[in-house]
């Protein structure tokens, strides 16, 4: 069997095989009034499609613990009860095609307030629909982002408290796994980072005391998402900064830690929390942090990036670098990739009865 088609349990939970499909925003949800943070037709659509295409887990793009922890006023929520039920009209749907849904719950700190990537992707201001963002440190993220008010211990509780309340909404969603976004210069990563972490108090300065927000994110929603399902943890292996950045080394002693906090897998990617830097990209070019994650901890890990053949996929898969490959820009161009790469490799995959003249 090929090793990407070969089904996979973490905790009680069966995915039918490591082709997954990682959070990507789609910016399409309404700005404002009821409807904010609920998904559309388009989301519906979209997530849809993937499952269709024989995706086996789908990670539902960064979806806010607050109205204040969204990248841009128009990104998905799970602060109330009206998000609950969008969301369960998209999961009911890829349970019903064989592919577990999941949803990466995200707090965007100094990055939030934003437009749109297709408008430019420039903050905005209040007068704008944005709002003034928070972070661990009043450093702004550059020159063109304002600068961001520094969280309190009191504000830093209730942000743990959000991300544990929104666990319970994904749960009440239909989702089978959760993933924390603690990567790409988002909230979390702001406080691992000693390049946006400036404070002196318990939250900043030591590696234990950088960590302590993501491991008390971490055992707040491991405290309310049930024991048989699986809980993520997304990173950003480097900051790819020379130095005064989050490192390898550094990822490697989180995954550990993680691991001692319930967390079941780590998807690893880079980047995102220094601007101006030249990222030396190319076909896989994050797996070796996986592998090494993998190798020196015993915490599951997923890969990705440019991850785009058959081939490359079950290489990565088979040799052991990851348990699961996230393809991203590739399952955008092609819905059914993973229809296609299970023909390529001699796997299995479940066509719907209404595509069954594909074969």
């Amino acid at each position: 069997m090929s090793a990407l088609f070969e089904p996979w349990t973490l905790r009680d939970v069966t995915i039918p095989n490591r082709v997954w499909m990682p959070p990507m925003c789609q910016y399409s949800a309404a700005p404002e009034g009821p409807a904010a943070g609920v998904p559309t037709d388009w989301h519906f659509t979209h997530y849809g499609a993937r499952a269709t295409g024989g995706t086996g887990l789908i990670v539902v793009e960064a979806t806010a613990v607050s109205p204040e922890g969204r990248i841009s006023p128009y990104d998905l929520g799970l602060w109330n009860d009206a998000q609950v039920e969008g969301l369960r009209r998209i999961t009911r749907f890829l349970t019903e095609q064989g592919t577990v849904p999941a949803v990466q719950l995200a707090h965007a700190g100094r990055k939030a307030s934003t437009e749109r990537p297709w408008k430019g992707g420039a903050p905005l201001t209040p007068a704008e629909g944005g709002w003034k963002p928070v972070a661990p440190s009043a450093v702004a993220f550059d020159e063109r982002h304002p600068v961001p008010d520094e969280l309190t211990t009191a504000q830093i509780a209730e942000v743990v408290q959000q991300f544990a309340d929104a666990a319970r909404r994904a749960l009440a969603a239909g989702f089978e796994a959760v993933e924390l976004h603690g990567a790409h210069g988002y909230l979390i990563h702001e406080f691992l980072s000693p390049h946006s972490n400036h404070r002196t108090d318990a939250y900043g300065g030591s590696f234990e005391n950088r960590a302590r927000f993501a491991l008390e994110v971490v055992d707040a929603v491991r405290a309310v998402w049930p024991e048989d399902k699986p809980l993520f943890f997304r990173v950003s292996a480097t900051d790819w900064l020379e130095e005064n950045g989050w490192t390898a080394d550094d990822t490697v002693r989180l995954a550990r830690d993680l691991h001692a906090h319930g967390v079941d897998l780590v998807d690893v990617s880079t980047g995102g929390n220094a601007s101006g830097i030249r990222i030396p990209t190319g076909p896989g070019y994050q797996v070796p942090f996986a592998a090494r994650v993998k190798a020196e901890t015993p915490m599951p890990v997923a890969a990705v990036g440019l991850i785009t053949d058959p081939e490359q996929a079950e290489k990565i898969v088979a040799n052991g670098e990851a348990d699961a490959v996230l393809l991203g820009r590739e399952l955008l161009r092609n819905p059914s990739w993973a229809r296609h790469a299970a023909r390529t490799l001699g796997g299995e995959v479940r066509v719907p009865d209404q595509y069954h003249r594909s074969v």
